[in-house]
């Protein structure tokens, strides 16, 4: 939980800059006139309504679980990820409407050095917070911030361009370049609102997240315990900046209760010093049968049934599945 009430102090300073940076775009806009400045504003429109979203989700995420929500509340961060999104998309089919106006009907720019300044101001300060946001919200597992993040610096190599079209325009006085600019931008933002979107909708439908799996067997194979003979049913599922982890690990039947949870201490304590905090465990402990014999490299066995032949390298494939690891 107190990562999850960091975020949600980081997103109030960043809705707080974005509603600044929000304004001097406007205000660039309003005194040239260019479409292109429009479309800069007009797509940060997005992140001030996203801005405010993302924060109530991270408020909500940060509430401690209760009755009806027993794993927390992290889910809704895919949700406000997943309307940040859409917002992009449907901005970009506004901006390019504007764009196609502007080349039928185009308007007259004025003061457009003083919006070049005005405009190359808010693209610095944005890649500096989304690049705060996004290590923020790698570090505390949180979806919100990292897609604010994705969009902040999606908008400042939008910004940028639109500063070069912008300047080229200034200097050969060709007004059909701020269409073309807000076009071409259009379709840099289309695309960075279909990756979010479909981030969150991974989220929501619980989609195995192949990287992390990977990190994670990987931990497990370099570290596993002599007692550990097999592990499988592996599954993580995430809500927002908390990890829900569950597998089946098999240890010698003989071992009691306090033994075997010794063995799943060292296992949390593996994840956790690895992970973070943000990791709940969920162990279920199976004991060893006479098949296990011929992939367990213990040696003090004195119940061994059969020898011992190899043992098996733990895979995302293998330690996904429900079937225990047999040498066959």
């Amino acid at each position: 939980m107190k990562k999850a009430a960091e975020n949600y102090q980081v997103q109030k300073k960043l809705t707080a800059i974005v509603t600044i940076l929000f304004a001097i775009k406007i205000v660039a806009w309003y005194l040239t006139n260019s479409v292109a400045i429009l479309t800069d504003a007009l797509e940060y429109t997005i992140n001030v309504v996203s801005g405010f979203i993302g924060l109530y989700s991270l408020y909500l995420s940060s509430q401690p679980k209760d009755q009806n929500h027993p794993y927390g509340h992290g889910k809704v961060e895919f949700l406000s990820a997943a309307v940040e999104g859409t917002l992009m998309i449907v901005s970009s089919f506004l901006i390019v409407y504007e764009a196609i106006n502007n080349l039928k009907h185009p308007h007259n720019i004025s003061k457009l050095d003083f919006g070049i300044y005005l405009i190359a101001f808010t693209a610095i300060i944005n890649y500096l917070i989304g690049f705060y946001s996004i290590k923020k919200g790698k570090l505390n597992n949180s979806l919100a911030l990292t897609a604010a993040g994705k969009h902040m610096q999606s908008d400042t190599y939008a910004t940028v361009g639109i500063v070069v079209g912008l300047v080229l325009m200034y200097i050969t006085n060709l007004s059909w370049i701020d269409s073309i600019v807000a076009l071409v931008f259009a379709f840099i933002i289309l695309i960075a609102g279909y990756k979010i979107l479909r981030s969150s909708i991974a989220g929501i439908m619980d989609e195995a997240d192949d990287e992390l799996l990977k990190k994670l067997v990987a931990l497990f194979q370099k570290s596993r315990e002599e007692n550990w003979i097999d592990l499988h049913n592996l599954r993580i599922i995430k809500y927002g900046g908390t990890l829900h982890l569950d597998c089946h690990l098999t240890v010698p039947w003989y071992l009691n209760v306090h033994q075997a949870h010794l063995e799943i201490d060292t296992l949390d304590k593996l994840v956790k010093d690895n992970f973070g905090e943000s990791v709940e465990l969920f162990v279920h402990t199976d004991g060893c049968l006479d098949f296990s014999c011929k992939i367990c490299s213990k040696s003090d066995c004195s119940v061994r049934k059969h020898d011992y032949i190899k043992t098996i390298d733990w895979t995302v494939e293998n330690i996904s599945s429900n079937n225990k690891h047999k040498a066959e």
